[in-house]
């Protein structure tokens, strides 16, 4: 039994907590959440029972298909055999024997912290992306844990979303052809035009790593290394279009004010080691209508265009991902990708993280490939401020650092 604690209440946590009730209703039963924690201890306790304790807080989001605008989920709904335990502090929680492994869901800034601790204190990690605020601190991270023998694993559940594991084995395969060209971003789709971001402030604050670049761009190129390969270079630009950002009640009236130094907008262009070049962009801001690219990440290969769900061949004829897969893919990897008929990518990134510590391997988004995401987000900001293009060596590196040189004194962190 793999006993995990949860760091950080937010209400992002929901999405994480329906997640592990899809694994258990899925008949994965040899873990249990046995502790967790917040700054603010009713925060915790919110999410313990569904028929006593403080209320829990609503869903901050409406967007369809966004996590946070999951909500209304307790662990009393799949697991009434433990009693779980409450803190308010990372380290009392950490240092317990209530668990045997952690899951960090707190502000980037601690990420580093926490891994440290779970380390020295024999745990196993799931942390959230970012997994650092820098490229020295992630590859620190790396570094720990394999000293200690332990499991770390990213939450990079763009990964596991299934029409990204069909889209990579039928790449893998040939079905699809060899990437050329791709192209994903949205603007004006979240949080536009000029609302505080989840309503978390810091996100809008440099020195506390926020920004829309390091949030949103680690996917982004996560998606982008698996399509097309590892990238080489990157240029990239960052905006802060919105200089003040607000939140308001139902009824309209401004609660929370906040002056923003951190990039809301970002645009970048890439190339891979497999020869495909491409762009990605992403902002929070933009008034009136989004513009969103396709229904999804659009990739030009050697035999068609896939655009979302589907693939269009030379040819014109479309065919939808999950057709080409059941039709390409042997039915045992498609078992093993895709276990239970499971879609949701938190489940799947979660069994993945809880079978790797089973089984004694590294998870598929382990902290190397953490790491590489990490790398290409700072790609971008490093390039917007030398105003040049980079190469990922650069960063990975530390040759090229300027602005994390900037906030990692922020963090007790060094470049």
């Amino acid at each position: 039994m793999i006993r995990i604690g949860i760091i950080g209440c937010g209400r992002i946590l929901a999405a994480h907590l329906k997640g592990y009730r899809l694994l258990r209703e899925a008949g994965v039963d040899d873990f249990r959440i046995t502790a967790l924690c917040a700054r603010n201890i009713d925060d915790a306790h919110s999410y313990v029972h569904r028929d006593h304790g403080p209320a829990q807080r609503p869903a901050v989001s409406n967007i369809p298909g966004d996590a946070l605008a999951v909500g209304d989920e307790f662990l009393s709904d799949f697991q009434d055999d433990v009693d779980v335990e409450v803190y308010d502090d990372f380290r009392e929680l950490i240092a317990s024997g209530a668990v045997d492994a952690v899951n960090d869901y707190t502000l980037h800034g601690l990420h580093h912290v926490i891994a440290q601790l779970a380390a020295e204190n024999g745990k196993h990690l799931l942390t959230q992306k970012p997994m650092s605020v820098t490229v020295a601190g992630a590859r620190m991270m790396c570094e720990t844990f394999d000293a200690h023998g332990l499991t770390l694993g990213v939450f990079e559940n763009w990964r596991f979303r299934p029409d990204s594991i069909r889209m990579n084995s039928l790449l893998q395969s040939g079905t699809l052809g060899k990437p050329q060209l791709i192209h994903t971003g949205a603007i004006g789709a979240w949080w536009a035009p000029n609302l505080i971001v989840a309503e978390t402030s810091w996100r809008h604050r440099t020195e506390q790593a926020g920004g829309i670049t390091l949030d949103m761009g680690v996917h982004q190129f996560d998606f982008v290394r698996v399509a097309g390969g590892e990238v080489v270079s990157i240029d990239g630009r960052t905006h802060t279009v919105e200089p003040v950002r607000y939140t308001f009640d139902n009824a309209g009236n401004m609660t929370n004010k906040v002056e923003c130094d951190a990039d809301d907008t970002y645009f970048a262009t890439f190339e891979t080691t497999n020869g495909a070049i491409g762009s990605v962009h992403a902002s929070w801001a933009g008034h009136a209508t989004p513009t969103i690219c396709g229904p999804g990440p659009v990739v030009y290969t050697t035999k068609g265009q896939l655009r979302g769900n589907i693939f269009t061949d030379d040819a014109g004829v479309e065919r939808p991902l999950v057709e080409l897969y059941e039709q390409h893919i042997p039915a045992e990897q498609r078992d093993r990708e895709i276990p239970f008929g499971l879609e949701d990518s938190f489940a799947l990134t979660q069994l993945d993280w809880l079978n790797a510590i089973r089984d004694k391997r590294v998870p598929i988004v382990d902290g190397q490939e953490g790491l590489r995401d990490l790398a290409c987000a700072w790609a971008v900001l490093e390039s917007s401020r030398a105003g040049r293009r980079v190469t990922l060596d650069e960063i990975l590196s530390g040759e090229v650092a300027t602005v994390q040189r900037e906030i990692a004194p922020h963090f007790g962190l060094e470049t």
